[in-house]
């Protein structure tokens, strides 16, 4: 496994480089995961728009007028951040990459640096304003096409996904709550997300974005839902790599003959989570040197493969499900299908009996795609005019 890209590089080339210890495998992947949704998000908004399913909207904005105090203090406060653990980190290079996140989530750092900075941020954002001031500043409506929003889109789905998925987690371990209140700089803050809270929060937000934006939910809905199962699959990617918990039960049958051994059974060396016992083999990275003590299920490679196709499924029907809505709610349909399926093997904690919190909601994903698909298809037989759309 490989904890960080410096670790990855470094085994697959030899090339040691320090500095990509800041990068860890998971978010690194789950950052790809991201930009693969907001690239499908963009072609999808770009197609119903060409259609005629998705119109352009408005908005005003200023020009000329000079750089208001939030401006200035927001740019001031975000230099101040980047000076003070940047400086920091050209002094302290060594120490400060024997431990990255420990590093990042500490209040260690150079009130110089963190002075030049906001001096620096604030000023720039205040000579930027100032080269566009017009004596008397102006409004104008600004055209937005359907595509533009997908930046706006991805972002609201990545800062809200990031605190649905750590709220869900601490449902499930109120014990992880307690240890973050007594220690709120603790490295443990993004360690431990559940997906569910992230696509039920992100998601919650992006369908209110598009509310607020002129973007027809159902339209927009459909247009998310391939990309959204895209970065699953993306991301569990990263939950390999890192060996970061979200593993199998243990599995210690022998594998069927026609599957590689490490797709039957893994033990996860050099877990980003330095979970199990001394791991005696080679590589063996400082800080991580452990590996599970029996082979479990690597149930990340299962659930990315299920996905891709189920990817490859919603993106192929998506120009012929109609009415609006149907894509989404076949997305819902196979997400809940994959993730139940998937707890069957899957170490997870339990919050009812032997029933997982993923299974619960799972179970009522998939119920509400199937339901939403019959009843999308029947209020598409009494309004003729929602019915199949032409494939560009």
């Amino acid at each position: 496994m490989y904890p960080t890209l410096y670790h990855a590089l470094l085994d697959l080339t030899g090339l040691d480089l320090p500095f990509l210890k800041f990068i860890n495998s998971f978010g690194f992947f789950v950052a790809l995961a991201f930009v693969a949704a907001s690239w499908t998000l963009g072609l999808e908004l770009r197609r119903k728009a060409a259609q005629g399913l998705l119109k352009t909207t408005t908005r005003t904005v200023t020009i000329g007028a000079p750089a208001t105090a939030g401006e200035l203090i927001g740019q001031g406060l975000l230099g101040f951040v980047l000076g003070w653990k940047g400086l920091y980190l050209l002094l302290h290079f060594s120490e400060a990459t024997a431990d990255p996140q420990g590093f990042l989530l500490s209040g260690t750092g150079s009130f110089l640096g963190g002075l030049a900075g906001a001096a620096l941020l604030a000023g720039l954002a205040w000579r930027s304003k100032q080269k566009q001031r017009l004596a008397e500043p102006k409004t104008e409506q600004v055209v937005v096409q359907p595509h533009e929003h997908a930046g706006n889109l991805t972002l609201t789905a990545a800062l809200w996904g990031l605190i649905g998925a750590k709220l869900f987690h601490w449902l499930e371990n109120p014990d992880e709550l307690a240890a973050f209140v007594n220690d709120p700089g603790g490295s443990s803050l993004f360690s431990g997300l559940t997906m569910y809270g992230g696509l039920i929060v992100g998601g919650g937000m992006v369908l209110r974005y598009m509310a607020r934006n002129g973007i027809p939910v159902w339209e927009g809905a459909d247009a998310t839902a391939p990309g959204v199962m895209l970065a699953y699959a993306v991301g569990r990617i990263g939950c390999q790599v890192s060996g970061d918990g979200d593993w199998g039960i243990v599995n210690t049958t022998p594998a069927p003959a026609w599957m590689p051994d490490w797709l039957w059974a893994y033990s996860y060396p050099n877990n980003v989570n330095a979970v199990g016992v001394p791991y005696l083999g080679d590589p063996c990275f400082p800080g991580y040197c452990t590996v599970l003590p029996e082979p479990v299920f690597p149930t990340p490679l299962y659930e990315t493969l299920v996905c891709g196709l189920f990817f490859a499924v919603l993106w192929a029907l998506r120009k012929r499900l109609r009415p609006a809505g149907m894509v989404f709610f076949l997305y819902l349909a196979l997400n809940g299908l994959e993730r139940f399926w998937i707890e069957k093997i899957r170490v997870n904690t339990k919050v009812w009996g032997d029933i997982t919190q993923a299974e619960i909601i799972s179970t009522g994903l998939f119920v509400a795609g199937i339901a939403g698909m019959l009843w999308l298809r029947r209020r598409g037989r009494n309004n003729p005019s929602d019915g199949p759309a032409t494939a560009h």
